[in-house]
């Protein structure tokens, strides 16, 4: 995912001339990620986002998809039609993504892993090229699920070999409730935290509310901005960093499991989630399926129970829910 949400640049006014905010960056899931914390000693706040950046590591390297990893060592497994015992932090993440697939209708489903695979997205070096067909066409017919998935305490096997795991839906939200947990854990209390576009506020910056922006689909600039509350978080799917074009047409990321094929009707769904538990998960895993669902995301974002969405459709149409509409600055000419 691209840097959706643009905080950098709303920050730095506030910054000046008196710098109360450590800052810090790395690169992980395959975006770029970065811990804010306000007001507090350099000493503590550089411990504390230390060890968020050592648990996003961690997560990254432990769920991969493709480079070896537990997770890659389960979706071998199942490929060979075999069972196997996994790590408990495994088993629970299958669970919660099998319920999390359901809830959305399978249009967000870990279980095409090599759906992503055949149309190129699996890391940072896809080029502009369809699958074979006739590999496409074997897939659509073998129906991979998550839901496939027989998960029994920590042994997880699969009644269909064509399934191969991928949690790049899902994973940064979860790392977002991490570094949050984190954060409480060494006392502090206003930070922001940014994955690629997926941004978790904890309290505020210096009194006043995180302010973020939200990327445009087919610009530079900022569509609208908000200001998120204590223990909001909000996350953006799109199709404008992860695709490539050929013959004119677009291909984005977003596989949609019923055609095998890249989710054609929307450029970017944004959801903002109100203080809850997992808030930041919800926020990377939600936006899928109501992207994906395209004419009828209103529908699918009432069966996941949001209330604030912006969508824009493929003709560049902005959409919002009236519970969004009064949170949002937009942009001049939006």
């Amino acid at each position: 995912m691209r840097w959706l949400l643009i905080v950098g640049a709303l920050l730095l006014a506030a910054c000046q001339p008196a710098p109360k905010i450590h800052a810090q960056e790395s690169y992980v899931f395959g975006t770029r990620v970065e811990v804010l914390v306000w007001g507090e000693p350099e000493a503590k706040a550089r411990a504390a986002v230390a060890e968020v950046l050592r648990e996003f590591d961690r997560l990254h390297r432990t769920y991969h998809a493709w480079q070896p990893s537990e997770l890659t060592a389960l979706n071998e497994a199942i490929a060979a039609g075999k069972s196997r015992e996994v790590a408990p932090e495994l088993a629970q993440f299958a669970r919660e993504a099998q319920t999390l697939a359901a809830q959305g209708k399978h249009l967000f489903d870990p279980g095409i892993g090599t759906l992503v695979k055949l149309w190129g997205f699996h890391d940072d070096s896809f080029q502009a090229r369809l699958p074979a067909a006739a590999e496409l066409a074997a897939q659509l017919k073998a129906k991979p699920s998550i839901a496939d998935l027989t998960i029994a305490g920590n042994t997880i096997s699969s009644r269909n070999p064509a399934v191969a795991l991928d949690f790049g839906g899902y994973l940064k939200g979860v790392a977002l409730d991490r570094a949050i947990d984190v954060l409480w854990r060494h006392d502090i209390s206003n930070a922001l935290v940014n994955i690629g576009g997926n941004v978790m506020a904890l309290g505020s910056k210096g009194g006043t509310p995180w302010r973020v922006g939200i990327q445009h689909p087919r610009a530079t600039t900022p569509l609208a901005t908000l200001d998120l509350k204590d223990g909001e978080a909000i996350g953006t799917s799109g199709d404008y960093q992860r695709y490539f074009e050929l013959d004119g047409k677009r291909y984005c990321h977003l596989i949609d499991p019923r055609s095998g094929a890249p989710a054609a009707g929307t450029q970017a769904v944004t959801v903002l989630i109100p203080p809850r538990p997992q808030a930041g998960m919800w926020s990377d895993w939600a936006s899928k399926p109501i992207f994906i669902a395209g004419a009828d995301w209103r529908a699918m974002a009432q069966r996941l129970g949001l209330t604030q969405v912006l969508r824009i459709d493929a003709a560049g149409k902005i959409e919002v829910t009236d519970a969004l509409r009064p949170r949002l600055t937009m942009a001049a000419g939006s």
